[in-house]
């Protein structure tokens, strides 16, 4: 009884497409909020009278909790329903976007913004899992190729979607335009996705959750306040030494936990594993603070509104979706290695051309960095979700997905934390030491520096008054550009070690084709239709 019924279990399922088009859009929607506030940042900073670190934390509040609920989301999700969970983030992605676009401050829209991360961690563990489980063969290839494009056209076209609801309406409308798609997709997956899980899943390994968490919270958190509080106060290295000592705590917790362990530490035995997730982090620490400063350079240096500043990333956006199409069906074709540590390489030479861009350029030498970066971008998407599914065995998909994706927004979350940090410092640096800064003052140039970092700098101008304007203008603007090409380095200088590391542990020998029949079967194969 049990072969046949296996057998029908793995027969193609007749809503498995919308099965893609719920998880295509979830996912489109969730990696959007990623990148759409980019061009905001300006608005929300004016609206809410928000200083440098408050707009990272719009950022990384998000990208944080994302990070954090990623892999037991997916463990919940193999035990209690992977449809049921995915409904239940989708469910919180949008009540909180609704929040984030009524906050009237900057707190409480880092909180809502923590809020909706926790959403869109349920549906980007589950997404992953939901098609493996759907798709077979050739089709899994087609499935990946379009979630790989959404991932893509959502990090693409962020600014663009941004400054285009930003200049018509208002920045609050870049979380509004969730709510009624948020709405119509739970409708859609009530009816058209059927369910699977894992019977034999473990319960979620709350310990090791608490401890993961605080030890990423105390590191982002401790990065982001330091160019503040100093990077030898006694309140960094307490914050550095906590999360130190929580990961050393978690690591302890999960030899212990056994099967039950949030992150199987058996996985990292695998090292297309550790490669795959390494290459996560590090390739999107460089990544996606380079469309945060992309975008910053563009509005403040160049001083384009939001809807002209996304408009000048479509030349990376159709780099991506053309790139992404067609990497998504070299899969299965190129070795993984080639993809995964191609990819980022290319990403970091695009970046290195931003090194020719100045306070008064034309928007146009952007269109290389753009461009180049645009195909790197592409490539890398469609190929890491593969892998993220393929590098463990079927019954344990969810939670390997699970796993790559806490990487990868770790990156993103120190990633702009990091950056910004040295960002931050460098314009303070180069500013306060120049002749302007000196006959200022200490006090009051850390002020202006400040102001140059979050894109005030022609107010601080105008308050300098008369002669010193032009002055505080010229130095603003050579501290901010210089702190910008050193920023962008470092961003190119992660893409290549990211590369390297897919060149050295990515191995098509340790994936598991999903050639055997799966363990993991849908609880019934009846479908409500609409």
């Amino acid at each position: 009884m049990e072969g046949p019924r296996m057998s029908a279990d793995r027969a193609p399922s007749p809503t498995r497409w919308w099965t893609l088009g719920i998880v295509a859009l979830g996912t489109f929607m969730l990696m959007l909020d990623l990148s759409v506030v980019a061009v905001a940042l300006p608005d929300i900073q004016e609206s809410l009278r928000s200083s440098f670190a408050d707009l990272q934390w719009v950022f990384d509040a998000y990208a944080l909790t994302l990070a954090i609920f990623l892999v037991a989301a997916g463990s919940l999700a193999d035990r209690h329903g992977r449809k049921k969970v995915f409904q239940v983030g989708f469910a919180v992605f949008t009540i909180a976007s609704l929040a984030c676009g009524l906050a009237g401050d900057a707190t409480a829209l880092s909180v809502f913004r923590a809020i909706q991360g926790v959403g869109a961690a349920i549906m980007f563990a589950v997404g992953p899992a939901m098609l493996s489980h759907e798709f077979h063969g050739k089709e899994r290839a087609t499935a990946f190729t379009v979630f790989g494009a959404a991932v893509g056209l959502a990090v693409a076209t962020g600014p663009l979607i941004g400054g285009s609801l930003t200049s018509s309406l208002s920045w609050r409308w870049i979380f509004y335009f969730n709510v009624p798609i948020g709405v119509i997709a739970l409708l859609i997956g009530v009816f058209r996705v059927r369910e699977s899980m894992n019977r034999r899943a473990h319960p979620t390994d709350w310990p090791g959750l608490v401890t993961f968490s605080i030890a990423l919270g105390a590191l982002v958190f401790a990065t982001i306040r330091a160019p503040e509080e100093g990077w030898t106060s006694a309140f960094t290295l307490t914050l550095y030494a906590a999360s130190i000592g929580f990961l050393a705590l978690f690591v302890v917790i999960e030899r212990h936990m056994g099967e039950r362990a949030m992150f199987d530490l058996a996985f990292f035995r695998n090292p297309t594993f550790v490669g795959i997730s390494l290459v996560a982090m590090i390739g999107n620490a460089g990544a996606l603070p380079s469309i945060f400063f992309e975008t910053s350079y563009l509005q403040n240096m160049l001083g384009m509104d939001a809807w002209e500043a996304g408009l000048r990333f479509l030349p990376l956006t159709i780099a991506m979706f053309v790139t992404g199409a067609i990497s998504g069906s070299l899969i299965g074709k190129v070795p993984f290695r080639f993809l995964l540590g191609t990819a980022p390489a290319v990403m970091a030479t695009g970046l290195l051309f931003l090194n020719t861009t100045e306070a008064d350029s034309a928007w146009t030498v952007l269109i290389p960095a753009f461009v180049i970066a645009g195909f790197g971008m592409g490539i890398f998407n469609p190929a890491r979700a593969a892998v993220a599914v393929e590098v463990a065995e079927p019954a344990k998909s969810g939670v390997a997905s699970g796993i790559n994706e806490t990487f990868q927004q770790v990156g993103i979350a120190v990633g702009i934390a990091g950056v910004g940090a040295f960002f931050q410092n460098r314009v303070a640096d180069g500013f306060t030491h120049s002749e302007v800064g000196e006959r200022l003052g200490h006090d009051k140039a850390d002020g202006a520096a400040e102001a140059v970092s979050s894109g005030s700098l022609e107010a601080v101008a105008q308050e300098g008054g008369g002669a010193m304007r032009d002055q505080i203008l010229s130095a603003g603007r050579d501290a901010y550009m210089n702190a910008f090409h050193s920023a962008m380095n470092v961003c190119a200088a992660l893409g290549f070690i990211a590369a390297l590391v897919g060149f050295l542990m990515i191995r098509t020998k340790d994936l598991h084709h999903h050639s055997a029949t799966s363990d993991v079967r849908p609880t019934s194969d009846r479908v409500t239709a609409m």
